[in-house]
């Protein structure tokens, strides 16, 4: 009897747990997604099949066939071959054939790229019934979505681009030279006051004194030469 009831009580504790997880998920949002009418968003580290890169200004593929992500690859699953078209000063991709059977994803292809031509994609449903499905030509579908964006993109129609004038820089203009504070200006000298008139000496009267005769002048007696007795 104990046995039972114990079982009884721990399966009713077992449904109030399991009734009240669900019933704090049933009032959440609801993350379902309804795929394949709605996808996930795809991180940016996620790593799908490699694929070429245009250039944003002529529009063509940046890859020149160095071969670099050819001999990095440990699998040997990638193929590229280019020509030189009139023009030109490098070769261009026109075929890049990638063996996605045998791909690992080990990213050793883009490191070695120098000049980031190759990158990974966003594609992530890539079933199929036939093993050809995944051997793909990378420049097809190069073309195939430069056509989608209303671009022709033939090897044949390329024209070279031209070469982007240098910029000439502009003279940097020169700075105006300070302005010189003017001098201050220099005080006048005090006006100097006119110095008093001297007022004239008053006339001396004659006096009624005798004048004194000028006495002898000594120097005008005249020496007399001494003669002296010669035997």
């Amino acid at each position: 009897m104990k046995k039972a009831l114990t079982e009884i009580f721990v399966g009713a504790r077992s449904l109030v747990t399991g009734m009240r997880i669900t019933l704090g998920q049933f009032f959440k949002p609801t993350i379902t997604v309804q795929y394949p009418h709605e996808t996930l968003k795809m991180p940016a580290r996620f790593r799908g099949h490699i694929e070429l890169v245009r250039d944003p200004e002529t529009g063509i593929a940046k890859c020149f066939v160095c071969k670099l992500c050819e001999k990095a690859c440990p699998s040997d699953c990638i193929t590229v071959e280019g020509v030189k078209p009139e023009g030109f000063k490098r070769k261009t991709v026109n075929f890049y054939k990638l063996d996605f059977t045998k791909c690992s994803l080990c990213g050793s292809c883009v490191e070695a790229c120098r000049d980031s031509a190759i990158r990974f994609s966003r594609e992530y449903n890539l079933a199929g019934v036939n093993k050809d499905e995944f051997i793909m030509d990378l420049f097809k579908r190069l073309q195939e979505e430069a056509a989608r964006s209303g671009m022709k993109y033939e090897i044949e129609n390329l024209k070279p681009p031209t070469p982007a004038k240098p910029a000439i820089a502009a003279t940097p203009a020169v700075a105006a030279a300070p302005a010189v504070a003017a001098a201050p200006a220099v005080a006048a000298a005090p006006a100097v006051a006119a110095t008093p008139a001297v007022a004239a000496m008053p006339a001396t009267a004659p006096s009624n004194l005798p004048q004194s005769a000028p006495g002898p002048n000594p120097g005008a007696e005249k020496t007399q030469p001494s003669t002296v007795e010669t035997k």
